[in-house]
């Protein structure tokens, strides 16, 4: 690791399948990210295994353990302090982070969204996209702000919505794109390239998101 290199911590719930990728992506000579710890609220979640394979630190903060979330947050800061981290990924995390841990971090943290945002935020979102007939869904890599799946837009992946889709099958072909995206936004946001105007981001100076196909 060099001293150019942002330290990240990944936050996961369960299997952390795009964990696995943000590791893959961070392993290559060129990165300029680092991940440094995993962390987790479950400690059967996968994706610590997966980090450990991997030779990352990883920390169990078991939010059922603390009497509020203020207090769980408390713990979770402690422990990347340790690690100096500079960047939060959250990859599946499933607790709703306070607006005051959330502002610590604004403009270092990262989240993917299984659809276009600002399309079809919360939960349900392949079925959602089926019901309404779309004929176009994807993923979303934004800045996190308090509000659900709210923040400035880096980068998105469309796919098409095929007549034979069901859920199961949607959400697999946007999971692969969730797997180009994500790392690439860390990326991005590691090496300097993200600024901020107001809600609106920028990737080397023109206005995010970047959009990406299935065919790119």
């Amino acid at each position: 690791m060099t001293d150019r290199q942002k330290r990240v911590a990944v936050f996961v719930s369960g299997g952390g399948s795009n964990l696995q990728a943000l590791i893959d992506e961070c392993a290559k000579p060129d990165s300029p990210a680092r991940i440094v710890l995993v962390l987790s609220n479950n400690a059967d979640a996968f994706g610590l295994q997966r980090a450990a394979k991997a030779g990352i630190a990883t920390a169990v903060v078991d939010h059922r353990e603390f009497a509020d979330r203020p207090s769980f947050e408390q713990a979770i800061s402690k422990a990347l302090a340790a690690q100096h981290v500079d960047i939060v990924c959250l990859a599946g995390f499933m607790r709703v982070l306070t607006p005051d841990f959330v502002e610590a971090w604004r403009d270092r943290m990262l989240n993917i969204h299984p659809s276009l945002l600002p399309d079809y935020k919360g939960l349900h979102t392949h079925e959602r996209a089926l019901q309404d007939g779309r004929t176009e869904h994807g993923c979303t890599v934004h800045l996190v702000r308090p509000a659900l799946d709210d923040g400035p837009l880096l980068l998105q992946a469309k796919v098409p919505i095929l007549p034979e889709d069901d859920p199961d099958c949607l959400a697999a072909r946007v999971l692969a794109q969730e797997h180009r995206i994500y790392p690439a936004a860390l990326r991005l946001l590691a090496s300097g390239a993200v600024s901020v105007d107001g809600e609106r981001a920028e990737i080397n100076g023109r206005p995010g998101p970047l959009v990406w196909t299935a065919a790119d």
